[in-house]
């Protein structure tokens, strides 16, 4: 990903272009996807259904061909996922803006990943609380391999509520909670109640939402799952001649080539299977040991059940453009990494290819934070990062600077000793080169407590410090990627989704500060 961003490896996507921000280049004449006006009534029908207040609208805007269409999407999250979920739908709407302002019109898309079956990533959600960040989660996996747009948040979403209710205190969260049990009741789906959410939050300015299990998108993804498998061979030796190219690059597989595996997914005893191709024309389930069908089998469940097929990782993008004729796609930096490795089906389908860019990065932090950031002398940069020692940091560098000198001086002490030493036996290098490890790690030991207590000086300063790093970085992660795109809401009112489309910048190299 860093190697797209210097401008280096482009190559590895072509014929997609990758641009930044600033950079952006769309083909002369927008892509049309091979459905689109069928799809365009369907996505109006569901889009009503969840609330959109534009729905008919742009959806008939959609339908037109010489509309531009922007896309992204992720697994439908609990509580709308975490933050960066909702950064990329503003930032696909933030882009389709961009672009009607340009005298192109444009519709953006939201590609909920329902037919995912990763429930840890769904069922999660972090918030913060007056002791810390916390994460509430919907419990174990009870159905592994059930795809999330196929099951319901159940009895445990109540248990999740209450946690919450007794978490963060406050009359608005409270009420906020009210509204979001409207959406996440026991007997709603995933995808349903973040469409909810979604709408509720983005209103008149959110993408048209996508669920990947919506029937008349399975019906459109019938030729291209043929192709799949009549083409299968010519897939499979273009998939692993990509795969060489990248290794040979120097880049890692992000998805990991097994013997005989396709990028299709089949829903066997309502789990999700990857198909393997097996010899002499039969088709095995991984998983399945018993499961042996002609692939005749594969073809015909395609035709008659297409809603129990669906596209892997390295085939569902390029099938998404397929159909909507994508002319920007919005990725996330994992999204990025692995698509290399799905470039050879837009070359092999002859798909129109999107230009792509990466999603921007941002991070809240009211009023009273950026004052204690810069007050503190650390930057943004050092907070959120894993690496920061904040005793390191926090400590009074003139205050420690002899401990720097008493490591100069043990190394000045030790090099004499070994040739000292040396001279007598060469056996005792090994025994100097033990002793020299324990008064190095010895010393270190001692510089780390006198750090933490220089650093502790000011209790105060150490306290604002510490918050604030759970604030950048909660549960050790950065906080776009743990706290939930409904907390924001809860805590700020309708004014954070204004803040957020008001000062996100599309550009995705630096970290963008939200203050609401």
């Amino acid at each position: 990903m860093t190697a797209f961003l210097e401008g280096q490896d482009l190559d590895l996507l072509e014929p997609l272009r990758f641009a930044t921000a600033k950079e952006v280049s769309l083909s002369a004449s927008p892509a049309f996807g091979s459905d689109r006006e069928s799809l365009a009534r369907a996505l109006n029908r569901e889009n009503a259904r969840f609330g959109h207040p534009r729905a008919e609208e742009l959806a008939a805007k959609m339908a037109q061909p010489e509309t531009r269409i922007v896309i992204t999407g992720q697994q439908p999250g609990l509580f709308g996922g975490p933050l960066y979920t909702l950064s990329k739908a503003v930032a696909a709407q933030l882009w389709a803006e961009n672009l009607e302002s340009q005298g192109q019109p444009a519709v953006a898309l939201f590609w909920m990943a329902t037919e995912d079956h990763d429930f840890k990533e769904s069922a999660g959600a972090g918030f913060f609380t007056p002791t810390g960040p916390v994460e509430v989660s919907l419990g174990q996996d009870q159905e592994p391999l059930v795809p999330v747009g196929l099951r319901q948040l159940g009895p445990e979403i109540d248990r999740v509520f209450e946690e919450l209710a007794d978490a963060v205190p406050g009359q608005r969260f409270a009420d906020w909670l009210q509204t979001l049990r409207a959406w996440y009741r026991p007997d709603e789906t995933f995808g349903d109640a973040f469409a909810q959410l979604m709408t509720h939050l983005l209103g008149e300015r959110s993408p048209l939402l996508i669920d990947a299990m919506l029937p008349e998108l399975k019906q459109a993804q019938k030729p291209l799952f043929r192709k799949m498998v009549q083409q299968r061979s010519e897939i499979s030796a273009a998939f692993g001649e990509r795969d060489k190219v990248l290794e040979q690059r120097g880049h890692a597989l992000q998805i990991r080539p097994q013997q005989g595996t396709s990028p299709l997914f089949v829903l066997h005893e309502n789990q999700r299977r990857r198909v393997v191709w097996k010899p002499d024309g039969r088709v095995g389930l991984r998983g399945v040991e018993s499961f042996d069908e002609p692939v005749e089998w594969l073809l015909e469940t395609i035709e008659t059940e297409p809603l129990r097929v669906s596209p892997g990782a390295r085939a569902r993008v390029a099938i998404q453009d397929a159909l909507f004729g994508t002319d920007l796609l919005i990725l996330g930096p994992g999204e990025l990494s692995y698509l290399p490795q799905a470039i050879p089906l837009y070359e092999l389908f002859e798909i129109s290819p999107p230009t792509v860019v990466l999603r921007p990065q941002a991070i809240v932090l009211e009023g009273h934070q950026t004052d204690k950031l810069e007050k503190s002398g650390i930057s943004l940069e050092e907070f959120t990062s894993t690496a920061l020692n904040l005793d390191k940091a926090l400590a009074d560098s003139e205050e420690t600077e002899f401990l720097e000198f008493a490591g100069e001086g043990l190394e000045s002490l030790l090099d004499p000793l070994l040739r000292e030493a040396l001279e007598i036996d060469v056996s005792l290098e090994k025994a100097w080169t033990k002793t020299r490890d324990q008064m190095q790690r010895a010393l270190q030991a001692f510089s780390n407590r006198v750090t933490a207590a220089a650093s502790r000086r000011d209790e105060a300063v150490r306290l604002r410090a510490e918050s604030l790093r759970q604030t950048c970085l909660p549960l050790g992660k950065g906080q776009e990627r743990v706290i939930a795109s409904a907390h924001f809401p809860g805590k700020h009112g309708e004014r954070f989704v204004e803040a957020l489309f008001d000062q996100l910048e599309l550009g995705p190299r630096y970290l963008r500060v939200i203050q609401p």
